[in-house]
């Protein structure tokens, strides 16, 4: 995918579920810590989705947000490198949220498999309320307010991508064609030079009326590269590209994020819900405690019975943590038995300890420095309310409500 056009920006959002284990640093937070490097990436606290679950039990979010950011700052997130905020400190994802409302259709929200999903997950809560239906809107919302280029998600979540698209092409649609764009665009196109022109006219002119999406990706990356332009002429000159108006909320591309491989004490998908899991401020004494106690391949029941790595979750581990000559070592003693159990976990508990030790430290300096972690989220948000004003101001203004 190419995010070279625009600003390559990149969002993503974690509900505040408290402190977080180890299959969030690995199924999100070093996907973050190697993204804040190679984009404009903002990452924000989902306090307001917190609610569409848990409108009944508030009083756990306040506590959550602190303890969950304390791990994205002790697993190496950086306030420096990545905008850090809390989204109900800004305000303007309401109100973009608002307006979209207004042009979603209701059949769209309805669609999204998540829905029903969740409600057949979650039969112990009332979700039959508008906040629930309309949190994928929410959603893009939060997305299309920054003009993200780039949305890390997992598979199961490239649909509600899908969604901000179709809504950023229907806002688009219905309130792009500003008077006199044509003209507008024109104009755009001669302060790129004449070779810049030039060259545009024929990659517009090869996309559409041959369909050539390559020349559409080059048309692309060579607004992003232009610097003679307003962003509001790139704008209009990218919808002009596609046939369109002036694309007021760019359309975001979902960066799949590769699936976790960090399983849980039992083998199965690491989770609060399970009771599985591995904090990652969990105390050396209680980590070791419970890598030594978890269950091994139930075949083996003597020290000198043969194993099946394949049938154990330490060998799940191994192949988290493990070089291959661990590995090697591990599956060879394990179906000749010429090592137990205990002695299979040894590496894996080192390479746990060894993991979390810096994590803890930091976690440690942070806690005790809570105005700091509220400074940070301060900064964070006054950064990304700039962005969301300058969008909010021109939403506004295509949909004839700025009144100044």
């Amino acid at each position: 995918m190419n995010l070279a056009v625009e600003n390559r920006r990149v969002l993503s959002g974690m509900r505040p579920t408290g402190k977080l284990h180890l299959g969030h640093y690995h199924g999100v937070l070093k996907n973050w810590l190697k993204l804040q490097h190679e984009y404009d990436c903002a990452f924000f606290v989902a306090d307001w989705h917190a609610l569409t679950t848990e409108y009944e039990n508030t009083g756990i979010i306040k506590e959550s947000v602190w303890e969950m950011v304390i791990d994205w700052l002790a697993a190496g997130i950086n306030p420096g490198s990545a905008k850090l905020f809390i989204q109900s400190q800004v305000p303007e994802h309401a109100e973009l949220h608002l307006l979209l409302s207004m042009i979603t259709p209701l059949g769209w929200l309805e669609r999204v498999p998540t829905y029903k999903d969740q409600q057949l997950k979650l039969k112990e809560k009332d979700l039959a309320t508008y906040g629930f239906l309309g949190y994928p809107l929410l959603q893009s919302a939060d997305i299309l307010i920054y003009r993200a280029t780039g949305v890390p998600v997992g598979e199961d979540q490239v649909v509600h991508v899908e969604l901000t698209r179709e809504v950023a092409r229907r806002f688009n649609h219905l309130y792009g064609r500003e008077a006199g764009f044509e003209e507008k665009a024109e104009a755009a196109v001669k302060k790129m030079g004449k070779k810049g022109a030039k060259l545009y006219a024929t990659l517009r002119k090869a996309y559409q009326e041959q369909g050539d999406h390559e020349a559409l990706a080059k048309a692309q990356a060579l607004l992003g590269e232009q610097q003679n332009i307003t962003l509001g002429d790139r704008e209009r000159l990218l919808g002009y590209l596609e046939g369109g108006g002036k694309i007021i909320l760019p359309e975001p591309q979902a960066l799949l994020t590769p699936a976790s491989k960090m399983p849980g004490l039992d083998g199965q998908k690491m989770s609060k819900s399970y009771g599985n899991t591995i904090t990652l401020r969990e105390v050396p004494e209680e980590v070791e405690r419970k890598l030594r106690t978890m269950p091994t391949d139930t075949q083996r029941v003597r020290r000198t019975d043969p194993g099946d790595p394949d049938l154990c979750p330490v060998w799940q581990l191994h192949q988290v943590y493990s070089s291959d000559e661990v590995k090697g070592w591990a599956r060879e003693g394990c179906t000749t038995a010429a090592i137990g159990c205990l002695d299979c976990k040894g590496p894996v508990i080192d390479a746990v300890q060894a993991e979390l030790a810096p994590i803890r430290e930091r976690a440690e300096e942070f806690t005790a420095q809570p105005q700091l972690v509220r400074n940070i989220l301060s900064e964070g948000g006054e950064r990304a309310r700039e962005v969301a004003r300058e969008t909010l101001s021109e939403v506004r203004q295509a949909m004839g409500l700025s009144y100044s």
